[in-house]
């Protein structure tokens, strides 16, 4: 009953911000229609994160617990949490061209975000290929922990470093600072919620997918072993 509210929820809330993104909100004066794709980009970017800090903290209760839900939460959040760093660097990309004229810059938030990505592969090839999973579980354990490290590094990169990615302001537009108005504020806040909302229902499906997964493994091994 709760995963069809967040559907329900999550649908409704993605419409909404559909609308407030291509007709609601106005158009950014400087960069046109394409800063449209900025109510993606950053959402996206927040999920991401978010994402991976989920994995790390899930891993981490599960090697002290040694209880498997705690390992399909992390693992769960590590497949969908790949998708969303993909699309973080995609958005980014495809923002990146007109706002700065080229596709990719080693720029320290998108370098960072890079290693995101990364890691989370990692992760993810750890846990498949490996032919020990208990083995597996404590190396992917250890690798969340780095893109949990990693996560606030994205975050502060535009604070510590100068770089191409503006701070977000509300107000006065400033030398140093990205203004936005209260309409694109509140378009940036309903689609950060949307997102979440909608990464939270994938997750509880995964989750559930993920600990069927775990049962049949385990009914296969049962078999093997009596043949």
């Amino acid at each position: 009953m709760i995963k069809q509210i967040f559907l329900l929820v999550s649908l409704i809330s993605l419409l909404i911000t559909t609308y407030m993104i291509f007709i609601w909100v106005p158009t950014e004066l400087n960069l046109g229609i394409s800063q449209r794709i900025f109510y993606y980009h950053v959402p996206l970017a927040w999920i991401g994160m978010i994402s991976i800090f989920i994995v790390g903290i899930a891993s981490i209760i599960h090697l002290v617990t040694k209880n498997d839900k705690w390992d399909a939460i992390a693992h769960s959040s590590a497949e969908i949490g790949v998708i969303f760093a993909t699309l973080i660097l995609v958005t980014g990309s495809l923002w990146a061209k007109p706002a700065w004229g080229v596709w990719w810059s080693w720029d320290p938030k998108l370098t960072t975000t890079l290693i995101l990505w990364f890691i989370y592969i990692a992760y993810l090839m750890v846990r498949s290929y490996s032919a020990d999973q208990i083995l597996a579980r404590r190396y992917s354990s250890v690798i969340a922990l780095l893109g949990a490290i990693d996560a606030p590094l994205i975050y502060l990169a535009s604070i510590w470093w100068r770089n191409l990615h503006p701070r977000l302001n509300v107000g006065p537009l400033s030398e140093s600072d990205s203004s936005l108005d209260s309409r694109m504020l509140l378009t940036l806040l309903v689609a950060t919620i949307s997102f979440t909302i909608f990464y939270s229902y994938l997750l509880m499906e995964r989750i559930k997918m993920r600990r069927i997964e775990d049962d049949l493994d385990e009914v296969h091994k049962y078999a093997s072993n009596e043949v």
